[in-house]
């Protein structure tokens, strides 16, 4: 197998614009081989296919109990099978296309070929098709599907760890953390499936709010902490680029704690004392990243949409651990476990949805030859995420209006994902719009 080098990749000239005439021979039509040209083309085609799907089969199944259509019996619980789907599924897939694309240039080392990456991507994908096929039909299918994706998962993460570990620099702390990160998830996964296989639901949700603590929110963090200053001064030359550190590990610290917290949590019930000391350090988090969040507010100011679909994003990211301090404080004082998924949604839907449409989409315009900018599209999008986002929070805080909201928000999550989804196709399988190569 081809490997990465370890020298550093020569420095090449950037090539310009192509001639009128090289344009006019370009072939624009969309094509499957097309995917194969960047490591992010793939990786973000991939993992918008398994959010499609699993979007399109989580609003079946909210919306069956209205009876706007029937949904056949489910061979594994939806809701185990949405948290494996959700944590799992497409989000390391869209890591893969930014880590494949971006760590060869933090570490200085040759990138690997996309014909490399080609096989554990769409093993990946392959396999949480599987797994929400099998859920409607047969088991068996879900546990090939589930081994599959867990495979390509471990063998991505190896072929990311190559990078660091080739890497000249000394530092990598970055790309370290992803690939920390990255080897947790790995295990988790592996934990859940057994948990799934023994029948242990619960803990199996347990096992994928871990996941979503330990694994994604981490290398959110790490890749934030290393590109956002990046974003901000391209975007806005005047403002110098800062990477405090203490605010990585202030995040990558508290998302480790929480994943740890639902681990032990999962065989010893916390004690009215350690739930609010819980609280209270969860609002503690809160408190601090909503300080950021008003610091970076005053000095951007926000006129760029980018920036300011990430700083949504970060706002969600700080509401999240205010909900879970509170829930956590009252269930400790009170003694009554209130809105179990407030935190949960606030992160996933409000800070990981919006930084998801808002990189993602980065990526793909610098790479793909357009403007970096939201246009009305995506700015649209965007806010309909976050009426999903509040109609899921509601259904979290007020249960009485579950049934009623949780169909809305669901179906109203997937137009967003969808629309976003077949316009982000189109571009991943034609050449740049500029014309150059990538």
């Amino acid at each position: 197998m081809e490997r990465p080098r370890r020298p550093v990749i020569p420095v090449q000239p950037v090539a310009g614009r192509p001639s009128a005439e090289a344009l006019a021979r370009i072939d624009w039509r969309w094509h499957w081989a097309t995917l194969g040209w960047a490591p992010h083309r793939l990786g973000f085609f991939l993992a918008l296919v398994v959010l499609g799907a699993a979007s399109l089969w989580w609003a079946s199944v909210q919306a069956a109990p209205l009876a706007w259509w029937r949904v056949p019996p489910a061979a594994l619980p939806p809701a185990v099978v949405h948290a494996a789907v959700m944590v799992f599924g497409f989000m390391p897939l869209f890591f893969a296309g930014f880590g494949f694309t971006a760590l060869p240039k933090w570490l200085e080392v040759q990138p690997w070929p996309v014909r490399v990456l080609c096989a554990p991507l769409v093993l990946q994908a392959l396999g949480w098709l599987a797994w929400l096929g099998g859920a409607m039909a047969t088991p068996a299918l879900a546990w090939v599907g589930l081994g599959a994706a867990w495979l390509g998962l471990g063998w991505t993460g190896a072929l990311l760890a190559w990078l660091v570990w080739c890497s000249p620099l000394a530092d990598r702390l970055h790309a370290r953390l992803i690939v920390v990160a990255w080897g947790g998830g790995w295990l988790c996964l592996a934990a859940l499936g057994l948990a799934v296989w023994r029948g242990d639901f619960a803990l199996a949700q347990t096992l994928a709010r871990a996941g979503l603590w330990g694994f994604v929110l981490v290398v959110f963090a790490a890749a934030l902490h290393r590109m956002i200053p990046f974003f901000t001064s391209s975007a806005m030359p005047g403002i110098a680029a800062r990477r405090p550190f203490w605010v990585l590990a202030l995040m990558v610290g508290a998302a480790w704690g929480e994943a740890g917290a639902a681990l032990v949590g999962a065989w010893w019930p916390q004690s009215a004392p350690a739930l609010l000391l819980r609280g209270m350090l969860e609002l503690g988090v809160g408190a601090v990243l909503l300080w950021l969040a008003g610091v970076w507010w005053r000095v951007l100011g926000l006129k760029n949409r980018l920036l300011a679909m990430l700083h949504v994003g970060f706002v969600w990211l700080g509401l999240a651990w205010v909900l879970g301090g509170a829930a956590h404080a009252w269930h400790g004082w009170q003694g009554t476990a209130v809105w179990p998924l407030a935190m949960l949604h606030a992160l996933a839907l409000g800070c990981m949805g919006a930084m998801m449409l808002a990189m993602v989409s980065r990526v793909s315009c610098g790479h793909g030859g357009r403007r970096l900018v939201a246009d009305g599209l995506l700015w649209s999008l965007f806010w309909l995420l976050q009426g999903a986002l509040l109609l899921r929070l509601a259904a979290a805080l007020w249960p009485a209006w579950g049934a009623a909201l949780l169909p809305w928000a669901a179906l109203l999550w997937a137009v967003v994902v969808l629309a976003w989804g077949l316009r982000m196709g189109r571009w991943y399988g034609r050449p740049r719009a500029d014309g150059r190569p990538g």
